[in-house]
């Protein structure tokens, strides 16, 4: 009888003088906090759905129960070994605190995946709570394991490498890190279009590199792979199927083409190349030694002897440093000598040998000849004049047009020769 009913049955002998009205209101008071108490139920079904190290922990409950007030829950979990000491009370860790929810994350508590835990899971509504409903937890027996993360075919020759990747845990490492003993079984088969003549072949292996050998050259075949772990039976669900094609032997044929093919490419390259360093070559030396030199007259006005780079000269530059005396010669006269024809010439007397007459070495006369030699005793003529046996008639002779010969070059010399017997030398 609960404490309430004792009290309904007691108080009437002890205290008379109560009212009526104090008694009736007392005792459905009582009645109505034991309808109360005996209404919240405690959460049901705890599952947990699990996948390598992701957790999560859900329940059910009937939410008549609230009688539309908001119910809230609670998640603690402990280690079972600590429950079962006895020195002190075990200490509960809260996981989810108050939620709304049904189910509650425990991935994040990180939980070692070899332990034991025991959750419990209670409800809350309007100040009033319900019992604790637990469940024992232990990861490497109750938590799924997962396909491999990723799978990858590559042709090898007439066989086909098969590289797998572990399944990951909520951290991105690999799952081997916590089972030990996973292996994977691959489920490769050829693929055409009769479903009902496929053959399926199996393969089991704890390597993440498999190669395929027994397979047929240049054929399509498709790869499968599930994870095993069997010590609690644990098996993933296989992966999506990867197609790829076999490969065949190489030809000879096709091993010239690709070693020409590749000699090809190279000589392109080196051509290339070669024929890039000469034109940079031929610019830079263009640029900075040009092959068109300045005048030699010209070359005083550069920075230094030899160098084809000219500038300005400034006026305070020392330019008898810079450059030689220039001396500005005027062009030098053309000589012209105006010889008449020789019909307008008179003709000498002659002997009676025929030959024009000469004057002897022992006369005291003119000789026919006029001195050729540059004598110190003799004064040199200002003109040019052509003589004979007579003195006047040879003034008449030729008539020549004056030169000064002091206006020509020092390196002029003229010799005029005329008829047989008559000869003018200048002598300069």
């Amino acid at each position: 009888m609960s404490p309430c009913e004792k009290l309904s049955y007691t108080l009437p002998r002890r205290i008379s003088t109560m009212s009526a009205a104090f008694f009736v209101c007392l005792l459905l008071w009582c009645l109505q906090t034991n309808a109360v108490a005996a209404a919240l139920a405690p959460p049901e079904s705890l599952t947990l759905i699990t996948l390598n190290t992701n957790y999560t922990l859900s329940w059910d409950w009937d939410p008549s129960f609230a009688e539309g007030h908001a119910v809230d829950f609670t998640t603690q979990y402990v280690a079972k070994f600590k429950l079962r000491s006895k020195k002190k009370n075990p200490v509960w860790e809260t996981a989810c605190e108050k939620t709304s929810h049904r189910s509650c994350d425990l991935t994040k508590l990180n939980l070692f995946y070899l332990g034991i835990y025991v959750l419990r899971v209670q409800a809350s509504v309007n100040g009033s709570v319900s019992d604790w409903t637990m469940k024992e937890f232990c990861p490497d027996k109750d938590a799924a394991v997962g396909p491999p993360s990723r799978v990858e075919l590559s042709p090898a020759g007439s066989g086909l490498d098969v590289i797998i990747s572990d399944p990951l845990t909520s951290t991105n490492s690999s799952m081997k890190d916590n089972i030990q003993e996973l292996y994977y079984r691959i489920l490769y088969w050829e693929r055409s279009g009769d479903i009902q003549a496929l053959e399926t072949q199996t393969l089991d292996s704890k390597a993440t590199i498999v190669t395929l050998s027994d397979l047929k050259a240049w054929t399509w075949y498709c790869v499968s792979i599930q994870s095993r772990y069997d010590f609690f039976n644990k098996s993933s669900s296989f992966t999506l199927p990867r197609c790829m094609q076999t490969e065949g032997p190489i030809s000879w044929w096709q091993i010239v083409g690709y070693f020409l093919l590749s000699l090809v490419i190279c000589f392109l390259f080196v051509a290339v190349v070669l024929c890039s360093s000469i034109w940079f070559f031929k610019t830079v030396k263009a640029t900075f030694y040009p092959s068109n030199q300045l005048p030699t007259h010209f070359q005083y006005l550069c920075d230094s002897f030899g160098s084809d780079i000219p500038r300005l000269l400034t006026p305070d530059s020392d330019s008898e440093l810079l450059c030689d005396k220039v001396t500005v010669c005027q062009e030098p006269p053309v000589l012209e000598i105006h010889i008449p024809p020789p019909e307008a010439l008179p003709v000498p007397p002659s002997d009676s040998s025929g030959r024009h007459s000469r004057q002897g070495s022992g006369g005291s006369g003119d000789s026919g000849v006029y001195s050729t030699g540059c004598s110190s005793g003799l004064r040199q003529p200002d003109s040019i004049q052509l003589s004979s046996g007579d003195e006047d008639s040879g003034q008449g002779f030729l008539d020549l047009e004056q030169v000064k010969m002091k206006d020509m070059a020092p390196e002029l010399k003229t010799r005029l020769l005329i008829a047989d017997e008559g000869a003018v030398d200048v002598c300069v």
